[in-house]
């Protein structure tokens, strides 16, 4: 007999562009819709209604929130790394795609247990082929370039020790592991995995040191083992699926997804969507600025 199909529920409709970049911060989900430059949450009051935390007037890749400073965040945005404050301005640490030679973003971006902001960018069109890089944001604000020849930087997930950085290039299908030094410099670069069907894009950690990754034009979520093996598919409505998000207290997987370069019926695409899963990870890491 063949087992039964995970349940999947519309958590919170949206019909969003891109939404992306999901994270579990001070008990409640956060996450941006790229080209609107919005911070978006749902609140435990209202968990199903997201509520507008703030918009910038550039895209917004993805934030994490800064220790000890509530309605702080660092983020990813437009052509930089810049700090977001509740009602001051926006404060640049970085521009460095404005040197670029196509017009660049950046993308997603993540804290790793360190306290470091890591960040990807990609071309506007997401087709020019070497135009990402990764960036390593340190606690004294400076901005370093990790990699360079990247085409799509996606989805930078860390294991909880710091030492393991699984980095996707959606625009190759593939998933990089890299091993880090202390000061977050990669001693070891492999490939992970290789989807083939669909690109790799948000990523997460759980406790047993899985990676979940949402797989875009793949219609589903991966889980795979740290040896590579793949332990696992959720098989979604929706063909785009774009960033992951494990509850803290387990049991439940929240997922990101856009609507952007669809048409015609492409189910609930552009809402968050919610699936029962027997895993857990922890709250997102914060940046500790100095």
């Amino acid at each position: 007999m063949a087992p039964e199909p995970t349940p999947i529920a519309v958590h919170a409709p949206g019909g969003y562009d891109l939404a992306e970049g999901a994270r579990w911060v001070d008990g409640r989900l956060v996450f941006v819709d790229i080209p609107t430059g919005r911070l978006l949450e749902l609140a435990p009051d209202s968990p199903h209604t997201p509520r507008e935390i703030l918009r910038l007037d550039v895209p917004l890749g993805a934030v994490a929130p800064v220790a000890g400073r509530p309605g702080h965040w660092i983020a990813a945005a437009g052509t930089g790394i810049a700090l977001l404050t509740p009602h001051g301005p926006v404060r640049w640490l970085a521009r460095p795609e404005d040197d670029s030679p196509v017009p660049t973003r950046m993308n997603d971006g993540v804290c790793d247990p360190a306290g470091r902001f890591w960040a990807g960018s990609m071309s506007h069109s997401g087709t020019v082929p070497g135009a990402g890089s990764l960036y390593r944001t340190d606690p004294d604000g400076s901005v370093h370039r990790v990699l360079s020849g990247l085409t799509v930087a996606n989805g930078p997930a860390f294991t909880f020790d710091a030492a393991l950085l699984y980095l996707a290039d959606s625009a190759t299908a593939t998933i990089h592991r890299l091993t880090l030094d202390p000061d977050g410099n990669p001693t070891r670069t492999e490939e992970f995995t290789r989807l083939a069907d669909g690109a790799p894009d948000g990523m997460t950690v759980d406790t047993e040191g899985c990676l979940w990754v949402a797989a875009w034009d793949g219609a589903a979520v991966h889980r795979y083992h740290p040896d590579g093996a793949l332990l696992d598919t959720l098989r979604l409505p929706t063909p785009r699926p774009t960033s992951v998000c494990l509850c803290p207290e387990g049991g439940r997987l929240l997922i990101t997804t856009a609507r952007q370069g669809l048409s015609g019926d492409a189910g609930p695409a552009g809402s968050i969507l919610a699936v029962p899963v027997d895993a857990a990870a922890p709250p997102a890491a914060a940046f500790r600025m100095h």
